[in-house]
């Protein structure tokens, strides 16, 4: 696919990103524009691989060779229409997901790999200034009604799908603008809300219904849900916060992720905030080193950080692929975003053991250096403390992104009496249904904390599941619908 000598003839290149100096003065998205005959070069490197195992490696099935031959040869509208039929949102995909797909590149075992999640938002951005993206309303309407609950990535997906199945979909949202952690969690400068308000606008002139403000367990309770509607989808996210119980844990300036990010994205939307959690002028410690940490880097640079520190409870991965992770498997490796880019200082194999106060508010952090070490079974791994590597850290901003925990097991869930496994997300069969009949359950609230990726993928999915409970079949693809045959 592309052009057959492309990926010797061309190397790896993305859109160049604005100054640190100059984006940290703002929250809008600073990539450049990419040049078209730019894009077309990046696509002419995916090889005619033979079996192209970027396709496992993405949990939504994309056709990655397809529509990067199209973009080759100029068919920029066939290549969206190629991208789209496995993927609702490639504008959020294209800007957010952090591309598995191209760690399973063939050409990535020994080149750079072709930068298919950029190519994914030249399409789809192409696509949209164009005027090729139409709403496709169903030619004829099922009769059946269907509840999504919470509009994050999976709902949205889910309540699409479902739609195009000819079904009335109402999709309920708690918070006061539709797009769940999309919204909420993202920060602007990767993804403008612009980009979802786009997207929303076309799905309800397809018929979606939108209700927010709908708090769903207590303006609306379950079993009035369960009259109304035909069946239930729950994709209400995993959304409960790790916590950190160390000593001093009350002392004001300490505060959850999604306390702090939210906030900003309001005020970046127009709203006033009162008492709102700043950044400007202090030190931070922000303690989680995966995406959500990253966010809070790169917001509090923006805000004014007098310095922000980055703790990481696990030791620093390696920069280069670990040997007992091979090619096409997606590598634990040292990671470093446009947030750290943007200044922070990293710290790995550290743990909060107090936090120190003066006056009801924090002033500094006490940690301590830890190995991991055999346990006494051989197989794993136990944590152990470093001895005298005891530090006081001064902050008095410290904000807690250390991952989610599970679905809030309250409301909605305990009204409709949803059975939780033991991580506390919902249980379901490899259907999708919990175990109340006519109940699905999508994205983070079944599968714990995970990937925009897998979100729309199991939204997509979960349509399918409650589309033949409803009818008995389904018109609907799933993504087995595009496997290629193996040579």
């Amino acid at each position: 696919m592309g052009k057959i000598t492309g990926f010797m003839e061309y190397t790896r290149e993305l859109p160049h990103k604005r100054p640190v100096a100059e984006r940290v003065k703002f929250y809008r998205e600073f990539y450049e524009p990419f040049p078209e005959e730019k894009a077309r070069q990046q696509a002419a490197r995916c090889m005619d691989c033979g079996v192209p195992f970027c396709h496992t490696g993405c949990p939504l099935g994309n056709i990655i060779p397809d529509w990067n031959d199209l973009v080759y040869r100029g068919n920029w509208r066939e290549a969206s229409h190629r991208l789209h039929a496995t993927n609702n949102f490639p504008e959020f995909t294209g800007r957010l997901c952090p591309a598995p797909c191209e760690d399973a590149c063939v050409l990535g075992i020994n080149e750079p790999p072709v930068t298919i999640e950029q190519m994914e938002k030249e399409i789809v951005e192409r696509a949209f200034a164009e005027g090729w993206i139409k709403p496709e309303p169903p030619a004829t309407r099922t009769g059946k009604k269907i509840a999504v609950v919470g509009s994050g990535p999976a709902g949205l997906a889910c309540a699409q799908q479902l739609n195009r199945a000819g079904h009335t979909v109402t999709v309920f949202e708690r918070d006061a603008r539709i797009g769940g952690l999309l919204r909420f969690g993202i920060p602007d400068f990767k993804l403008e809300k612009t980009i979802i308000d786009r997207r929303l606008r076309v799905m309800e002139a397809e018929g979606v219904i939108f209700k927010t403000n709908a708090n769903i367990g207590a303006d609306i309770t379950g079993e009035q849900l369960q009259k109304e509607f035909d069946a239930i989808v729950l994709a209400v996210g995993a959304k409960r916060g790790r916590d950190l119980k160390a000593p001093g844990r009350e002392l004001k300036g300490i505060h959850l992720a999604m306390e702090f990010l939210p906030q900003q994205n309001d005020i970046v939307a127009g709203k006033s905030i009162s008492n709102q959690i700043l950044a400007t002028g202090k030190r931070v410690i922000v303690i989680g080193g995966g995406d959500t940490g990253s966010d809070c880097i790169g917001t509090s640079n923006r805000q004014g950080a007098t310095s922000i520190a980055n703790f990481e409870l696990l030791p620093m991965p390696p920069v280069e692929r670990p040997r007992h992770q091979p090619w096409p498997y997606y590598p634990m490796k040292l990671r470093t975003s446009s947030s750290h880019e943007e200044g922070c200082e990293r710290v790995f194999a550290v743990s909060t053991k107090e936090f120190i106060g003066e006056n009801g508010r924090v002033t500094a952090l006490k940690t301590v250096q830890v190995r991991f070490v055999p346990a006494a079974d051989g197989k794993t791994l136990k944590m152990e403390e470093v001895a005298g590597s005891e530090q006081i850290h001064p902050a008095e901003l410290v904000l807690l992104a250390m991952g989610f925990t599970g679905a809030e097991p309250d409301g909605i869930v305990a009204q409709l009496g949803c059975e939780l496994d033991a991580r506390g997300n919902i249980k379901t069969d490899k259907q999708f249904a919990t175990t109340v009949p006519g109940v699905f359950a999508a994205g983070d609230a079944h599968r714990g904390q995970s990937l925009i990726v897998w979100a729309i993928s199991e939204g997509r999915e979960t349509a399918r599941a409650a589309d033949i409970h409803l009818m008995g079949h389904s018109a609907l693809p799933t993504k087995s619908d595009y496997d290629l045959p193996r040579r």
